[in-house]
């Protein structure tokens, strides 16, 4: 069986975000194992260096890196990443199943992730233009990861 783990970087305080991730959670698991490994984040001053920022990234990143098993298919979430339809973010898991069993995407957090973590990951995506909370973009990929095996199983889904 597939399994997916979501790396990201920083807890949820919302509960109304901890009861749509718990929810699609559970509707996750009739088609895969999946697996929320959340990080701490380190506490961002108000006034910031670029230096000061450079060391959380880093700190950060390679946190998220300590945490991604090996022979992993990587898919990184980045405001520069490929954009997709919901049917090509379905085709794109779905090719991804077939050469590898384990697919982690990695949510970073507020000031990203590092250059180095990216260009290792094995596929950069981004959801839209906009910037969203990262917390928010967590309930999106599970939906979207949802809607993606509804799509693969030919079963219906609500738009």
């Amino acid at each position: 069986m597939l399994h997916i783990d979501l790396i990201c970087v920083g807890k949820l305080k919302e509960n109304y975000l901890k009861d749509a991730i718990l929810e699609y959670s559970k509707r996750l698991s009739k088609y895969c194992i999946f697996n929320i490994i959340e990080l701490s984040d380190e506490k961002v001053p108000a006034v910031l260096s670029s230096l000061e920022k450079q060391k959380i990234i880093q700190k950060e990143s390679n946190l998220i890196s300590s945490h991604i098993k090996p022979n992993s298919y990587v898919i990184a979430l980045d405001l520069t990443g490929k954009q997709y339809s919901s049917e090509e973010f379905a085709t794109k898991i779905e090719q991804s199943t077939l050469f590898c069993s384990h697919i982690t995407f990695l949510i970073g957090g507020t000031l990203g992730m590092s250059k180095e973590l990216l260009a290792s990951s094995n596929e950069l995506i981004s959801f839209s233009k906009m910037t969203f909370p990262h917390q928010l973009i967590r309930v999106f990929l599970l939906e979207q990861l949802f809607r993606s095996f509804k799509i693969q199983n030919n079963e219906t889904y609500h738009h």
